[in-house]
């Protein structure tokens, strides 16, 4: 290995451009890729070519022997702006400097990238935009972001000024139009949009070629959501069999949550109870449906043809714990490890309009890449066994020659 290559690359140098010669013990993905060592070649920020290693090569100028290669994770949902404040609650309106603000956002993107999390989207937060563009352009270390900005949660406005509001987004360049369809589950998850409202936030979306990702819960909202063709359901604890043959049968992507988000709540109960809907009816509902979640969860799963994504809604408290959500997945919900780890990959890129660029571990896509202990498709516990962490073609964590 060429120390003074991996001295560069962990300070986050544009030598991305330079080629990068990976040697793993083993590298996959879900689509095929399955190499017994494996020679990955990075150039530009992106993978030039992948194959087996020949026994006599030159010296890689990073060696992962012990570890298996795979492409990044992908949080299909995530909130990295939400942080604890000096005082150690939830932030709000000037309890915090702006400067303690970005640190504790900073912090967050570092910690879910060292979890694995190469890509996250976020559902979502005027403060996305600072983030996203930081991110891309090196200033800050931390997943990719993908981001709506800010949330449609008023219920007022008629259908033509969902349109209007949809527009707007798209202008300010929202990557996806995020939709309050119902309460939150603190509050019943009740219906709160008109089907009119859905068929126009959606629709409009549509025809500006951007996703949307709806917020519902109760079963009623689910099937509206899905009737007026929006992209993505999240949460949808309360959704009847019928409507998730509903969502398989048109496409639509499904993103429950199996457990970090309730548990990290009840971990930081005195932390958020008595700001806004945290009360304390507010913690005795989410512990009571904790049950629901999960059995929801596994009825998705076991619905025929239905595309359920892997999201975690990581709020503040959350960050870096991602990956016990995709323990969950499969400890919890029946699933298995294989297809945790597409879920995690390959079908979130497909879901994010990312296919052609993310989730793989092959010739042409982005080298976001990462290297855990195990094989993820047999155990899923290996996802959170990050050892070594590169996004855009840079090194961003671990000690590349560990054998």
């Amino acid at each position: 290995m060429r120390s003074s290559l991996f001295t560069v690359l962990v300070c986050g140098s544009a030598l991305s451009a330079q080629s990068i010669v990976i040697r793993a013990g083993h590298a996959v993905d879900a689509a095929g890729t399955d190499l017994r060592p494996a020679r990955v070649v990075v150039e530009g920020g992106r993978i030039r070519s992948v194959e087996r290693w020949v026994a006599g090569t030159s010296a890689p100028d990073i060696a992962l022997d012990s570890f298996t290669l795979i492409p990044g994770l992908i949080d299909a949902h995530s909130h990295p702006e939400w942080h604890f404040n000096p005082q150690g609650r939830l932030h709000g309106q000037n309890d915090e400097t702006a400067e303690q603000g970005m640190a504790a956002m900073a912090a967050n993107l570092r910690r879910s990238l060292l979890a694995g999390f190469t890509t996250l989207q976020s559902l979502a937060s005027p403060e996305d935009a600072m983030l996203r563009a930081r991110t891309a352009d090196g200033s800050l270390v931390g997943p990719r972001i993908i981001t709506a900005l800010a949330p449609l949660q008023s219920t007022r406005p008629t259908p033509d000024s969902m349109r209007v509001l949809v527009r707007a987004l798209k202008a300010a360049g929202a990557d996806v139009v995020k939709i309050f369809a119902s309460r939150s589950i603190r509050e019943g998850g009740g219906k709160t949009w008109s089907d009119e409202q859905l068929a126009a936030a959606c629709g409009e979306a549509k025809a500006l070629g951007v996703r949307s990702v709806v917020h519902a819960h109760a079963d009623d909202a689910v099937r509206s959501a899905t009737l007026a063709g929006c992209t993505q359901v999240e949460h949808g604890i309360f959704t009847a069999d019928s409507t998730l043959a509903l969502m398989a049968a048109r496409g639509t992507y499904f993103d429950p949550q199996c457990g970090l988000v309730f548990e990290n709540y009840l971990a930081n109960h005195a932390k958020y109870e008595g700001i806004g809907s945290y009360t304390a009816d507010a913690f005795t509902t989410m512990a009571r449906v904790l049950p629901d979640a999960r059995a929801t969860y596994r009825r998705a799963l076991n619905t025929k043809g239905l595309k359920v994504t892997f999201g975690t809604d990581a709020v503040a408290g959350a960050h870096g714990n991602e990956g016990t959500d995709l323990v969950c997945r499969v400890t919890h919900a029946g699933d298995s490890p294989s297809n945790t780890f597409r879920a995690a990959t390959l079908l979130n890129a497909e879901s994010l309009g990312l296919s052609a660029e993310i989730g793989r571990l092959a010739p042409g896509f982005r080298a976001d890449l990462i290297a855990v202990q195990g094989d993820p498709r047999a155990d899923v516990a290996a996802l959170t066994r990050v050892r070594w962490v590169m996004t855009h073609g840079v090194v961003r964590s671990g000690v590349p020659d560990v054998r």
